[in-house]
């Protein structure tokens, strides 16, 4: 099971597109509102319905953790205690995590980027503690994936395919999907 956690302020392409090519390539996703309500207002003003509530979910059963970008979507993850603890044991335990844009501040914050190449949005990256920041478009280094803002959301989707054991259907969706061509 993948959990894509949204706070308020979150950016709406940055989770609904790597959430869309997850589910295209047959891995279980969900949604998760850390605000105590199913309906999240994303940085745009659009209200989302995430599938569960955070106090809903089993953290232990996690293959991987993501985080959408945007503000103040990121600074709210960032606030979220619970969320924390649950990416601290999520990363002790040696699973993969994945943020975009503004996001992998919450990563730095925790100290767990440290000598991790990394890349976020232009302008956080002196939040990334520790990270060896790469300013690319997708970055992934070991069990992290790292994306700098909504035009690389589709690619960060492809990446945690991949990350995620299925390269060869990543590869497939970017042609169903005609990202080639771009």
């Amino acid at each position: 099971m993948v959990y894509f956690f949204l706070a308020t302020g979150f950016e709406d392409i940055e989770f609904v597109a790597p959430l869309d090519i997850l589910r295209r390539a047959g891995i279980d996703a969900k949604s998760v509102s850390i605000t105590g309500d199913r309906v999240v207002t994303s940085a745009h003003g659009v209200g989302v319905v995430a599938d569960c509530l955070m106090e809903e979910v089993d953290m232990k059963a996690a293959d991987m953790l993501v985080l959408p970008g945007g503000l103040p979507g990121s600074t709210n993850l960032d606030a979220c205690v619970p969320l924390r603890e649950a990416i601290l044991a999520h990363h002790v335990a040696g699973k993969p995590l994945a943020a975009i844009c503004a996001a992998p501040m919450v990563y730095g914050h925790l100290g767990i980027l440290r000598g991790v190449k990394a890349t976020c949005y232009p302008g956080v990256e002196g939040e990334l503690v520790g990270a060896e920041y790469t300013g690319a478009l997708c970055q992934v280094d070991g069990l992290f994936v790292t994306a700098c803002g909504p035009a690389a959301a589709m690619e960060f989707g492809y990446a945690i395919v991949t990350l995620l054991g299925k390269a060869d259907v990543a590869a497939t969706l970017r042609e169903g999907m005609q990202y080639n061509r771009l």
